[in-house]
């Protein structure tokens, strides 16, 4: 969607600093989404295919980890007044939600 409105702006006659203000952005994000949309046209909008490792997790298994921090433990007849990372991480285990997650892992999901 920001890709868009910017490439828009641009059409209605916009400088790359008056985009960047409107749309909250600096202007090398503005400059680098006008240029590949001058060089590919729509296809210069979409994500590029990115390097390194594929996730480990779905999306799913991170939005049930989650989900599972908002309840209250003892909802759940666990013994806690309140999560940590490595109950949760142990919770997800045994409730079939992942095979194993470290409790790090989880913290990072709950900080996001």
């Amino acid at each position: 969607m920001l890709r868009a409105r910017i490439v828009l702006a641009a059409a209605d006659g916009a400088s790359n600093a008056a985009i960047g203000r409107t749309l909250g952005v600096c202007d090398g994000t503005v400059r680098k989404w006008r240029r590949r949309f001058c060089l590919h046209g729509l296809d210069g909008l979409a994500d590029r295919t990115r390097t390194g490792r594929s996730r480990r997790f779905p999306a799913t298994v991170v939005a049930e980890v989650k989900a599972l921090a908002c309840e209250l433990p003892a909802d759940g007849d666990v013994p806690l007044a309140k999560w940590s990372c490595p109950d949760l991480a142990i919770e997800a285990a045994q409730r079939g939600i992942v095979e194993s997650v470290s409790a790090s892992t989880v913290r990072r999901w709950a900080k996001r």
